[in-house]
């Protein structure tokens, strides 16, 4: 049967509507479920458990290789035609072996009864639900994800150190965070005590990894780095306090039943303001913080009477995990301007910290000619000594040199309102970190603005020239895209879950305070950095090389 031939009939074939009526569409929707998917959500009494259960279900089969589930409201009726999708490309970094099938749901509403309002709430219900659920990375592609990370799954053993602790981990969303948080769940912890804080980004497939989290039984919520930053909306702010005393009550929870609560968090949220007006008030027990900016906030802040753990500046993200954050910086900004030419052409860039050097090293090795700027005299010792040109000052570079692209590392703001009158016509501006470009992100200065949609927005400046800020003013490298490739992170993701367990097992006998010495210790004496050699860098494979468990992810 085709769907137009369902529409006005039952499932049996008899005419569901008074002649003249018509059923509406109410929702599209893409995603993937499995086949029983509106069976088990039908079977639910929809909007509200005080109305009467919907009456019936029956499945019929498409001339198309889809099906059509109608259900019975009892004041009319609700089908969701589901049409396979065509092959495309991967919704997911990894490609699986099969590949995960995709539908189209399209929900309509046919009611029976004039101005009967169930249909629409039910078909309301069904699509948030559907939508939700459709989102979520299916089985396979979990357990694709899961063994592209085998430094993880190497240590993502049962530890009795997490037994009686809870988890709020706030991060980008994107596929390593989600091998992370099944890792977590495979060392102890229990899904109900996991909760997941998405920092804001665009990332490309973050309704995919909330969707997962979900589905899996954390609790997961938006707590944007622009509250964090002082750069949020009024809106935003409220937003963020409603999901700040969510949290707290998780804590409590956390508490009440004997439990400890570690914070994995990159920014520093539990160090924001002063500890009354802090968007998580309530005291966790450990933190392992994953950002410079955040150790800032931690250490400025009085009464942090807790361990931290220091990730930050850790080894393994130093001298591994940053050539990869660099690598995925330059390859976006390649991307989101493909006809752009790159050879030959004037860089400027504001920063040559840990990020900020690897990031100008790799376009001079593309053929572009890079200015340095930092305040850190050293620093601009270093890159004068490697062959960049140098300046002390973005206004000293400017005078000097004429770039198309504009790069910022610096965490700060990286140009002042009278440098924006020496940038030239056209430049391109590109902030690897939130704050770089927020004279122009916050509209701080008075500019007229066009958004370039997929790009960024054109900002006229006051002398009438025009710079186009790439991406949302955010880290460019999570805007619509997934950053670091699976196999990228495992190192670092490993680490983490390696200075966790130390830190929850020792934590009633580690000083309050930051700590770094410790976690390059435990995570040497891990074997972590022979796994990674062995696994990924050494010509034969190494015993460390091969995973302990080998199970798949949803086992």
């Amino acid at each position: 049967m085709t769907f137009n031939a369902l529409l006005g009939t039952s499932p049996n074939g008899d005419r569901l509507l008074p002649a003249g009526a018509t059923a509406r569409l109410h929702a599209v929707i893409n995603g993937h479920w499995p086949s029983d998917v509106l069976l088990r959500l039908s079977l639910r009494q929809w909007p509200d458990p005080a109305e009467p259960p919907l009456e019936g279900h029956e499945v019929v089969a498409l001339d198309d290789g889809g099906y059509a589930h109608t259900v019975d409201t009892g004041a009319g009726f609700v089908t969701v035609q589901f049409t396979p999708e065509p092959d495309s490309v991967p919704h997911a970094l990894e490609h699986s072996d099969p590949p995960t099938p995709r539908w189209r749901a399209a929900v309509l509403t046919e009611c029976v009864q004039p101005d009967a309002l169930r249909p629409a709430a039910v078909a309301q219900a069904l699509t948030e639900a559907l939508r939700s659920e459709g989102a979520a990375f299916s089985d396979t592609e979990v357990a694709t994800l899961w063994e592209a990370m085998p430094l993880l799954r190497r240590y993502a053993t049962e530890d009795s150190a997490f037994t009686d602790w809870a988890l709020i981990f706030r991060d980008h969303y994107v596929e390593n965070s989600v091998g992370f948080l099944l890792a977590a769940e495979r060392a102890g912890f229990s899904p109900q005590w996991i909760y997941a804080l998405d920092k804001g980004d665009k990332t490309l497939r973050r309704d995919r990894v909330h969707g997962w989290f979900l589905s899996r039984g954390y609790r997961s919520a938006t707590l944007d780095n622009s509250v964090v930053n002082g750069t949020a909306t009024d809106e935003e702010v409220a937003h963020a306090r409603h999901v700040g005393s969510d949290v707290d009550a998780f804590i409590r929870r956390a508490h009440a039943e004997g439990r400890r609560v570690l914070m994995v968090d990159d920014g520093g949220i539990i160090a924001l303001g002063s500890a009354r007006d802090r968007l998580v008030t309530e005291r966790v027990d450990a933190a392992l913080e994953l950002t410079v900016s955040g150790l800032k906030r931690i250490s400025a802040a009085d009464d942090m009477r807790l361990p931290v753990f220091n990730m930050a500046r850790s080894q393994v993200k130093t001298h591994l995990a940053y050539n990869e954050i660099a690598d995925s910086c330059v390859r976006r900004l390649r991307a989101i301007v493909p006809g752009e030419k790159f050879v030959g052409r004037r860089v400027l860039s504001l920063g040559f910290g840990t990020l900020g050097a690897r990031i100008a090293r790799a376009l001079r090795a593309t053929g572009c000619r890079v200015t340095v700027v930092d305040t850190d005299t050293l620093a601009l010792v270093r890159a004068a000594e490697e062959g960049f040109d140098t300046s002390r000052s973005a206004r000293e570079a400017l005078l000097r040199a004429r770039p198309f692209l504009v790069l910022g590392t610096t965490g700060e703001d990286a140009l002042t309102e009278a440098d924006l009158a020496l940038l030239p016509d056209g430049v391109l501006l590109a902030g690897f970190a939130t704050r770089d470009f927020s004279l122009l992100s916050e509209r701080r200065v008075a500019t007229t603005t066009s958004d370039v949609p997929g790009v960024g927005v054109r900002h006229t400046l006051p002398g009438g020239h025009s710079a186009t800020l790439l991406g949302d003013g955010r880290s460019l490298n999570l805007y619509t895209y997934e950053g670091i490739p699976n196999r990228g992170y495992d190192a670092y993701r490993a680490a983490t879950l390696i200075a966790a367990k130390h830190l929850c097992r020792s934590a009633t006998t580690l000083s309050s305070g930051v700590h770094l010495e410790t976690v390059d210790r435990v995570v040497r004496d891990a074997g972590l950095f022979d796994a990674y050699y062995d696994t990924y860098l050494a010509d034969s494979a190494g015993p460390a090389a091969r995973a302990e468990d080998g199970d798949d992810a949803d086992a």
